[in-house]
C-alpha cells in the first residue's frame, strides 16, 4: 500500500509538471505575438468616434490592468498564475465585460455532450465488431462490415462531415445541418427541446463515429487474434466451453484492458473539441469558440480554453496511470 501511495504521488507530481509546462508554453506563445489586443480594442473604439487623447489613455491603462497586461512579460506571467489559481480568467476581450469562465461554460456542455456520446458509441461499436471479427474470422458478414469501417478510417472526419452535410442537408434534407437547436426554439427544458438538440447532434456525431470506429476495430481485432492462440483459450475450446462464453469471459475481458487505456485518453481529449466538425455544422462547442477567439485576438479566452484542454488531457493520463495497476495486476508499481 505504501509503495502504491508513493507511486500515486509521483504520478501526481508529473501531472502538475505537465499542466505547468503546457500552460506556460501557451502563455508565452500568445503573449509574444506582435498583436496587442488592448490596442486592437482601443482602435475599434476610436473608429466609433472616441478621440479624446486623455480618455483613450485612461482606457488603455484600465484595460491593461484589467487583463493583467501591466509590467514586464514576467510580471504578467506571475499575475496570470495568481489569477488562474483562483479560477479568475478575467473578462473576454471580444465579449467585454463577460467573464471568460462564463463564455466557456456556455459552450462546454455542447462539446462534452457531443464528444462523450460519440466517443463511447465509437468505442463500443468498434470493439464489438473487432472482437467478433477477430474470433469468427471466417464470417463473411463480419469481414464485409470490418472492411467498410477500415475503408472509412483514412478519410478525414471533416471530409465525411461535408459529405453528410450535402447528403442529409440538400439531397435528402431530413436532418438539421447547422447549430445546436432551432433558432426559434423555446429554451425552457422540455422534451421538445431535448429532441431538437439530439436531432441537431446526429450529423456531427455520425461523422466522428463512422471515421473513429475503424481504429478501435483494428486494435481489438489484433488483440483478439493474439489471445485466441493462448493456452487457456485453447484448453477452454477443447473442454467444450461455449464459444460465446469463451469470447466474452476469456478473450474480450483480457483484450479490453489496453482498450480502456485508449478510451480514457480519448475522453480526456474531449475538452479539445472537434474544431472543424463544429465549424462545418455550426455547432456551438468549444472548438468553434476557440477559432472565434483566435480570429478576434482574444488572448484571455484562448488561454482559458487551452488551459482547460491541457488539464483535461493531463488528468486523463494521470487517472490511467494510477488505475492501471488496479485494473491489470500484471502491471507493476514502480
Amino acid at each position: 500500500m505504501t509503495s502504491y501511495l508513493i507511486f500515486v504521488l509521483k504520478r501526481f507530481g508529473q501531472f502538475l509538471l505537465v499542466v505547468f509546462l503546457g500552460v506556460t508554453i501557451t502563455f508565452f506563445v500568445t503573449h509574444l505575438t506582435p498583436i496587442d489586443p488592448v490596442e486592437e480594442s482601443i482602435g475599434a473604439i476610436t473608429q466609433m468616434g472616441q478621440s479624446d487623447p486623455n480618455a483613450i489613455e485612461l482606457m488603455r491603462q484600465s484595460l491593461r490592468e484589467l487583463y493583467g497586461m501591466e509590467g514586464s512579460i514576467w510580471q504578467q506571467y506571475l499575475h496570470f498564475w495568481l489569477r488562474l489559481a483562483t479560477g479568475d480568467l478575467g473578462p473576454s476581450l471580444s465579449a467585454f465585460p463577460t467573464p471568460v469562465s462564463t463564455i466557456i461554460l456556455r459552450s462546454l456542455p455542447w462539446t462534452i455532450g457531443l464528444m462523450t456520446v460519440s466517443t463511447l458509441i465509437t468505442f463500443v461499436l468498434g470493439n464489438a465488431i473487432g472482437a467478433l471479427a477477430g474470433y469468427y474470422r471466417k464470417d463473411m458478414v463480419l469481414k464485409a462490415v470490418s472492411l467498410v469501417f477500415i475503408a472509412l478510417l483514412p478519410i478525414p472526419y471533416y471530409i465525411l462531415a461535408f459529405v453528410l452535410l450535402i447528403v442529409f442537408g440538400y439531397l435528402w434534407p431530413v436532418l438539421p445541418i447547422n447549430g445546436g437547436y432551432e433558432m426559434n426554439a423555446n429554451l425552457d427544458l422540455s422534451f421538445a427541446l431535448v429532441f431538437d438538440i439530439l436531432k441537431h447532434s446526429i450529423l456531427p456525431a455520425l461523422s466522428l463515429i463512422l471515421v473513429g470506429a475503424g481504429s478501435w476495430l483494428i486494435g481489438m481485432q489484433a488483440l483478439v487474434s493474439n489471445i485466441i492462440t493462448d493456452d487457456y483459450v485453447v484448453f477452454a475450446e477443447l473442454g467444450g466451453v461455449p464459444k460465446r462464453k469463451i469470447l466474452r469471459s476469456y478473450i474480450a475481458r483480457n483484450a479490453m484492458v489496453p482498450q480502456f487505456t485508449g478510451l480514457a485518453m480519448s475522453l480526456g481529449a474531449i475538452f479539445n473539441g472537434t474544431v472543424i466538425t463544429e465549424i462545418v455544422f455550426g455547432y456551438p462547442g468549444i472548438g468553434n469558440l476557440l477559432i472565434e477567439a483566435v480570429h478576434a485576438g482574444d488572448y484571455s479566452l484562448v488561454l482559458g480554453l487551452s488551459a482547460l484542454s491541457i488539464v483535461g488531457v493531463a488528468a486523463a493520463v494521470f487517472i490511467i496511470d494510477i488505475l492501471s495497476p488496479l485494473i491489470d495486476p500484471r502491471i507493476k508499481v514502480e
